[in-house]
């Protein structure tokens, strides 16, 4: 699915906003690493997609990496990087192959972003990721995860997101999201993307990939047997508490 929509992704998101609410957010986390390290911390976005988040963590001023399983993702990350005069590496790994690619215990923070973990459909897969992050990070590096709220998803069976609307020029373009709700548990997860320039006939095409909602109570757990500490479930990046009927999303915080 990725490799196809990587050239409209960022049509896709509104960075602007995102980033502008988000990262704030993110750097305080981080604040609980910087209390330990003597020197700018070393960052992972474990599923960077376009290398946004990777990008404005590193004007930030931290040192950032990127990885993502789309080799078309991360092509675009590279020219994301080179139009922003930044030099990140950027490899073409998925999870599970993370520490095999950066080396093990070498990060202070793992990102992993954007309801991308739900892409792991078996619990084997799972549990191999969670371990690969465990190894990626140094003694008391941070895990965050952030994904969609499944307990809500599942329990109201909601199958419409938000549409996202982008224009450049004579050029439009509207983006629909919606859910499957399969009987095997998973979820097909749809965008159909609509474009047309110049007020001509609308093309379309749709783009789709599976999902594993994976809940609070069972992902917390997961976490922990994959021998992280101190894990905690919020319902946003800025802590507020979890709520399984009404947070838009589940964020884990761990510490190795």
């Amino acid at each position: 699915m990725y490799d196809q929509f990587a050239s409209d992704y960022d049509r896709f998101v509104n960075w602007d906003n995102r980033l502008a609410f988000e990262i704030p957010l993110i750097e305080k986390i981080l604040t609980e690493v910087e209390k330990t390290s003597a020197v700018p911390l070393l960052i992972l976005d474990a599923a960077c997609g376009t290398g946004m988040h990777a990008l404005a963590l590193a004007k930030a001023g931290y040192q950032v990496a990127g990885a993502d399983f789309s080799r078309e993702m991360i092509n675009k990350a590279r020219r994301n990087a080179e139009a922003a005069q930044l030099q990140l590496p950027f490899e073409t790994a998925g999870f599970g192959a993370l520490a095999s690619a950066f080396g093990e215990s070498r990060f202070d923070a793992l990102l992993c972003l954007g309801n991308s973990l739900p892409h792991l459909i078996e619990a084997s897969e799972l549990e191999s990721a969670l371990k690969d992050f465990h190894t990626c990070l140094k003694p008391g590096g941070l895990l965050l995860i952030q994904n969609r709220n499944f307990d809500a998803v599942m329990a109201k069976q909601d199958r419409w997101m938000e549409p996202q609307v982008f224009h450049e020029g004579g050029e439009e373009w509207i983006f629909e999201r919606f859910y499957d709700f399969n009987p095997d548990g998973t979820i097909g997860f749809n965008i159909v993307n609509l474009h047309r320039k110049f007020s001509s006939e609308w093309q379309s095409r749709v783009v789709s990939t599976l999902l594993k909602p994976q809940l609070r109570d069972d992902l917390q757990n997961k976490v922990s047997q994959a021998g992280f500490s101190q894990v905690s479930a919020y319902g946003g990046l800025g802590r507020d508490p979890f709520d399984p009927q009404t947070s838009g999303n589940l964020i884990i915080i761990a510490r190795k």
